[in-house]
């Protein structure tokens, strides 16, 4: 067994950071008309994007696959070796290609790119070396060459795959913004998890799991006790007669009365309540009320449907969903 090299792990750690940072850096000057173009390819295309690659390309090519997909450009991955074998049959009319490289040479590359130029499909090459057989060979190239790795022996992919990496993110972007692709749009691509929660869980949908705990102005305290407790949310609202919002009354606004040493038999909820209650719209975003919330330094908020009273958002539902 070898004797372990005694290194300075930071110096490391940072010379490769500073390494690859440099490489993504460097890209910007490859932003040339055929980036353009092959933005507007893929942008208009009536099929889909079929990305294809071999070694560490292809890990990069599926990681793009799966942010084309998640953005709302359809994308499919192809292995190159595995094209050869038969993949090639998921090729339809109006796809386009982009194939993925470093070298632009490897074995594999060199037979999948004159079948799929047999085909018709327009072929865009991302690759390291402009002066490859890919490079050649492709309609339109995007520029991905670096100037070392960041592995000491200047072999093992690594700034090379995440210029690579960031030339699909850059692509990816130019797409979204090209569409419009709005939060609303990504949240029907990922309605799972707590992302997913935050796009699209609205307070309705939370507040309606709970009574809402309403008295009158004119209530007892023991009615506003009783309310309070059997809607466990520690809060009630006051309504007026008309069931318009008068105010709201919490364990706190209870406690202080008490503290202050007011009889209680004289009590009615008018006299404790807060008259201007934190309130939010049944059809706002979940993620909005945990806002509103913060802002104010409050742990509730009264839920409305247009000015009428429907119920309570507690802070408690939104650590139970994952929003917090």
């Amino acid at each position: 067994m070898k004797n372990r090299t005694v290194i300075n792990i930071a110096e490391v750690a940072n010379r490769t950071l500073s390494l690859e940072a440099a490489a993504v850096s460097d890209l910007r000057q490859y932003i040339n008309s055929d980036f353009e173009q092959a933005v507007e390819l893929i942008a208009r295309c009536a099929g889909r994007l079929v990305v294809s690659g071999i070694g560490k390309s292809a890990i990069i090519g599926q990681k793009i696959v799966a942010t084309l997909n998640s953005t709302g450009t359809p994308a499919i991955f192809m292995h190159a070796a595995d094209a050869i074998h038969g993949d090639l049959g998921m090729i339809q009319e109006d796809d386009i290609i982009l194939c993925i490289s470093k070298s632009g040479n490897s074995p594999e590359i060199k037979v999948l790119v004159p079948l799929v130029k047999s085909f018709g499909n327009k072929l865009i090459g991302m690759v390291g070396n402009m002066d490859s057989f890919l490079a050649r060979e492709s309609d339109l190239v995007l520029n991905t060459t670096v100037s070392q790795e960041a592995c000491p022996n200047n072999l093992a992919p690594t700034t090379s795959t995440t210029a690579q990496l960031a030339m699909g993110d850059a692509l990816a972007v130019c797409l979204i913004e090209w569409h419009g692709f709005t939060a609303a749009d990504f949240a029907k691509f990922h309605p799972g998890g707590t992302l997913g929660k935050k796009l699209y869980l609205k307070v309705g949908d939370l507040s309606r799991l709970h009574k809402a705990p309403q008295v009158q102005r004119t209530s007892s305290l023991k009615e506003i006790i009783v309310t309070i407790s059997s809607g466990m949310l520690g809060v009630t609202a006051v309504l007026e007669s008309d069931e318009q919002l008068a105010g709201i009354i919490t364990d706190g606004d209870l406690r202080r009365m008490l503290e202050k040493g007011i009889p209680a038999e004289s009590v009615i909820a008018e006299n404790i309540m807060s008259t201007h209650p934190k309130t939010i719209q049944e059809d706002e975003l979940a993620i909005n009320a945990l806002e509103k919330m913060r802002e104010h330094d409050i742990t509730q908020l009264l839920v409305l449907r247009d000015k009428r009273y429907i119920g309570i958002i507690h802070l408690h539902d939104l650590i139970r969903e994952g929003i917090i």
